[in-house]
């Protein structure tokens, strides 16, 4: 089964073909394009070079394309990527400005090019519709919780293979095979050994989420994606007072707060020189005061939030790191685990700083009990996953 996964942003469009059947997912070609301002040329350049590399035919030779949604209002889940799913993301486009409106043309796009292709959206909100009702409540009138305000958790495809994963390298087959079948199974009852794992989603965008026997328990994002860690251009967690307090002392817009806070704040705010974390940890490693600072502050939040699941979950077995910083940045990673010998966190100062571009493998000494991953993120490939299991079922 040919399965095109579209991962859009709001200037970029990736992609990957998988050839899927019911033992392995084949990854056949990748590719992407920058800068893109309409969708439809993308699409159109991409089809023309798999038929011409020969991986298609034609593009309704495609059996389905998946796209990685981030939020929909009153929708969650792999569902068919239909006028449901368009109202949905039109539904909560201010709140993921970036990304909804991005998807919301990519699908019509396609809908206009390959009509007879089926279409799936998995959204990132999906990992954690089993989350506690506690977990993702904030304490306000009830008449904004029926607009849907509330946490919801995002990164969720990435999350999720590090429930798989994570289970994999520890030997732990119960677990990933309930990590694996979540979507179509639910969580079910489980009565094997644990498995709590801390999963860090470290990148241009990130965040914590437990995951207590392959299901979410809660994440440090909540209602939109500029929530939780401070992220590369976005604040991450702010007290609500902060923005009236602007609006009064510095007269400042809630549309002009809106924008800093969503293009002007995070790690370029608290750096002053970069979004890009390898310029921020070159910066401070030079001495740029600025830069160290924001370091610190992403390493404390990190620890933060590991540290609130760690009490939540009663321990943890695994602590693991994955995207772009999670993956290749060892002096944070070292950071993040400093001092908690007490806890059974022990770094392998030599596999740490040799784990880096795209490697798997676990850092943590022999002595450690608590078992410290680096995982590459590997979100298309729970996505194609998860769409050949909608075909499957349909």
């Amino acid at each position: 089964m040919k399965i095109l996964v579209a991962n859009l942003g709001s200037t970029s469009f990736k992609y990957r073909l998988f050839d899927m059947d019911d033992t392995q997912a084949t990854l056949c070609a990748k590719g992407g394009f920058e800068r893109v301002s309409e969708y439809t040329p993308c699409i159109e350049e991409m089809l023309a070079t798999l038929m011409a590399e020969g991986h298609l035919a034609q593009g309704e030779d495609l059996d389905a394309v998946g796209f990685k949604t981030v939020l929909g209002k009153d929708l969650s889940g792999c569902v068919a990527a239909d006028e449901r799913v368009l109202t949905a993301l039109e539904g909560f486009k201010e709140v993921a400005p970036a990304h909804n409106p991005a998807y919301a043309e990519g699908i019509r796009c396609f809908q206009q090019k390959l009509p007879s292709v089926t279409r799936v959206a998995l959204f990132e909100t999906a990992f954690f519709q089993w989350v506690n009702p506690a977990a993702t409540m904030y304490a306000i009138p009830a008449s904004w919780r029926e607009l849907g305000i509330r946490r919801y958790g995002f990164h969720g495809a990435s999350h999720k293979f590090i429930a798989e994963r994570s289970a994999e390298l520890l030997g732990n087959d119960a677990v990933a095979r309930r990590a694996r079948g979540l979507y179509v199974d639910g969580p079910g009852d489980y009565s094997g050994a644990p498995l709590r794992v801390i999963s860090c989603h470290l990148g241009g965008s990130s965040s914590v989420v437990g995951i207590e026997n392959g299901v979410a328990i809660g994440s440090s994002m909540g209602f939109s994606p500029q929530s939780g860690l401070p992220q590369n251009n976005r604040v991450g967690d702010l007290d609500s007072m902060a923005i009236p307090y602007v609006n009064k002392m510095l007269g400042l817009a809630v549309e002009e707060a809106e924008h800093q806070l969503n293009k002007e704040s995070g790690l370029l705010a608290l750096s002053g020189i970069s979004n890009d974390a390898r310029d921020i940890r070159e910066a401070a490693a030079a001495g740029n005061a600025d830069a160290q600072l924001a370091v610190d502050v992403l390493v404390d939040s990190i620890r933060h939030w590991a540290g609130s699941f760690y009490f939540k979950m009663g321990g943890a077995e695994v602590i693991s790191f994955t995207a772009g910083i999670g993956e290749n940045d060892p002096q944070l990673r070292a950071k993040v685990c400093a001092g908690l010998e007490g806890l059974g966190v022990v770094l392998d100062p030599t596999a740490n700083e040799a784990t880096t571009g795209g490697a798997e493998g676990i850092i943590s000494a022999p002595d450690s009990t608590i078992k410290i991953c680096v995982i590459p993120a590997n979100e298309e490939l729970v996505i194609a996953r998860e769409v050949y299991r909608f075909k499957q079922s349909q």
